[in-house]
């Protein structure tokens, strides 16, 4: 019987960069890049073992966070880069070769087949991963590589050698039909794969036959500056798969109040008295919550009594007129014994954001601030103040809110 081949994913994530500073933690859909990087690899069924090789060890931390989370610590190996291979003109296979010398001694095993998954391609999939790996591995190639179908008409500068600028896949005095051309493939940035032995003598990602494996052209984006970040997470609400979370993904949800809870407005009485409106379908909706038996709580720094009223009528706790959120939120995780990364907290502004960076579940209703919407892990459809609470309920429990969480054994 032909032994299962040894996969190693080595996902390079240095912490220097200058086009976006800390860009390999920068959140796109709420989610860390190197914490995306991570999932992939540790959902391939390709993929033995994940090595993250940095310098960095707020990205170490990140990593080993990601893959706590879904169950594999085991599988993830920290490297530590030297700064000799880790400087703005070190090469990606600098880095592979380093992390897989040091894999297979901490390990004591040989890796067949060592693949390079970059963290600046936000939105790789398992599929991408299994399809390198899986060339290499199984079907007899030598390397492989992500590639996208790409139809643009690509053109080059020739003023640089006293040339007319001209067509590089195209002849200019011809112009086909697309369906005409002949198909061409961008590589994408996102995967790469290689024979390990065959890597080591030739010291590139390239060598021997390559196969070309083919993704989904409208998940090609590397992250290299500021507006690709802006992009990347504009579409993340479009390209991530089940972006919602379920029961199974929290144990408490935490909310703010204005602007969550209400539409930001406030109305003013002649004698100074603040007047907020709020949605019946949220009150419907915490009410359920409550019911299946999640901790509730309200947080805010507003210091007006009408958010206190509020969670009265709805009878859950409430902390306001809190200064820093994050430190509350904290304080209320450890007294009640959940983990923040099982926390849902829902936010609208930007005195939200710290929470969101503690909760593992980062919600923004949908008309929060860009800022927010950024840094959210989901984004309701809803507005604030018009069903948003609502909305997240009938994530959790369902669309008749009727779901329930399963009794706790005794300890």
């Amino acid at each position: 019987m032909t032994p299962t081949p040894i996969v190693l994913a080595v996902i390079p994530a240095r912490g220097g960069s200058k086009g976006v500073p800390a860009k390999n933690l920068a959140k796109v859909g709420g989610v860390p890049l190197i914490a995306r990087a991570v999932r992939a690899c540790l959902a391939s069924r390709e993929v033995t073992d994940v090595v993250v090789t940095t310098d960095e060890a707020a990205i170490a931390d990140e990593a080993q966070t990601a893959a706590d989370t879904l169950g594999a610590p085991e599988r993830l190996h920290i490297v530590q880069r030297p700064a000799a291979i880790a400087g703005d003109k070190s090469s990606s296979e600098d880095a592979v070769l380093h992390a897989l010398d040091a894999y297979e001694a901490m390990r004591e095993r040989t890796a067949d087949v060592v693949l390079l998954v970059q963290c600046t391609s936000p939105f790789v999939l398992r599929e991408d991963i299994d399809g390198v790996a899986a060339a290499v591995a199984r079907d007899g190639a030598d390397t492989a590589v992500t590639v996208a179908p790409f139809h643009g008409f690509l053109w080059r500068d020739g003023s640089a050698i006293e040339e007319d600028n001209y067509g590089v896949n195209h002849d200019k005095s011809v112009r086909q039909m697309r369906q005409d051309r002949p198909e061409d493939l961008l590589e994408t940035g996102t995967a790469y794969a290689m024979n390990a032995a065959g890597f080591r003598t030739h010291r590139h990602r390239f060598f021997g036959h390559t196969a070309l494996v083919r993704t989904d052209a409208a998940r090609v984006l590397e992250i290299d500056d500021p507006h690709d970040l802006a992009r990347a997470r504009a579409l993340a609400p479009l390209l991530d798969p089940s972006p919602l979370p379920t029961l199974d993904d929290i144990d408490a949800v935490v909310l703010d109040f204005d602007g969550t809870q209400t539409d930001d407005r406030v109305l003013i009485d002649a004698d100074g008295r603040e007047i907020v409106a709020v949605h019946r379908g949220d009150g419907l909706g915490i009410a359920a919550l409550r019911k299946a038996g999640l901790p509730l709580l309200i947080l805010s720094s507003e210091q007006n009594p009408v958010v206190a009223a509020r969670a009265h009528k709805l009878r859950i706790p409430v902390l306001h007129g809190i200064d820093r959120k994050d430190r509350a939120l904290k304080q209320w995780c450890d007294e009640q014994s959940i983990a923040p990364e099982r926390v849902l907290y829902v936010g609208n502004d930007v005195n939200d954001l710290p929470c969101f960076a503690l909760a593992g579940w980062p919600v923004a209703v949908a008309s929060a601030h860009d800022s927010v919407r950024a840094a959210a892990r989901a984004v309701t459809t809803t507005p604030g103040g018009s069903g948003a609470i609502r909305e997240i309920a009938a994530w959790l429990l369902g669309p008749t809110l009727t779901a329930t969480r399963p009794t706790q054994s005794p300890k």
